[in-house]
């Protein structure tokens, strides 16, 4: 395909992903009062084990917005997140059909075992967030002590939800892609064994700089299976070369 053919299947490729985000955000938008309810679950836990029940007569997970505008940007932006969390399947499978007309025919027998592992693995990291997440509200609520009550906003809140499950998915995409890269010929299964101590070095960098909460139960609960997918990784890439 000339250089214009291939702008033009990546431009159908960015509209589909973005027709997917658009449908997951106006899904997103729909189930908000659901959602909402799901994700203070975990804040309302942990302020049951602190001990408190209620605030002022209110619930003590109820999240409070002072500014009437930010009821509907809080509202659209959140959506925005949900979208791209909703349409990651749909973004993943764009990407690898992409990437597979490039492929040589024994390469393209690996397309949907590659979509099928990323979505899965991708789910995997966002569900590992999902549970990792209880744990480290309890932990922010520990630090501020006792005699701290917490007004959160929903917007800061949420986005820190939907970051975290996001960045756990992209991040469980790596050992996927080192797969890739030992079939390619790129790398080999000994030069990922050589580096595998600055590899876990690596990992737990990751945990520490990309968990946009920064404790550390999302820092080991991301560094660890990165850590052990770096393995399966290694193994795989030489199964798949014999």
């Amino acid at each position: 395909m000339p250089l214009l053919a291939h702008l033009g299947e990546l431009r159908k490729r960015i509209v589909i992903c973005l027709i997917a985000v658009g449908l997951g955000s106006i899904a997103g938008f729909f189930c908000w009062d659901w959602l909402l309810k799901i994700a203070t679950d975990p804040y309302c836990q942990a302020q049951a084990k602190r001990g408190i029940n209620t605030v002022a007569g209110a619930s003590p997970c109820q999240l409070y917005i002072s500014d009437p505008l930010s009821l509907v940007t809080t509202r659209m932006s959140i959506s925005g997140y949900i979208g791209i969390l909703f349409a990651s399947p749909v973004i993943l499978w764009q990407i690898w059909r992409f990437v597979t007309p490039g492929l040589e025919r024994k390469e393209k027998r690996y397309a949907i075992p590659f979509v099928f592992s990323s979505v899965l693995l991708f789910l995997s990291g966002a569900l590992i967030a999902w549970w990792t997440f209880p744990k480290a509200i309890q932990f922010f609520l520990a630090v501020g002590g006792e005699h701290v009550s917490t007004l959160f906003n929903p917007a800061p809140y949420l986005r820190m939800i939907l970051v975290l499950m996001l960045v756990f998915g992209i991040a469980f995409e790596i050992p996927l892609l080192l797969v890739f890269l030992q079939l390619a010929g790129v790398l080999t299964s000994r030069t990922l064994r050589k580096y595998r101590r600055q590899a876990i070095v690596v990992n737990f960098i990751i945990g520490a700089v990309g968990t946009p909460s920064q404790d550390p139960y999302s820092l080991i609960m991301l560094a660890v299976p990165m850590c052990i997918l770096y393995e399966v990784a290694i193994l795989v890439g030489r199964l798949m070369r014999k």
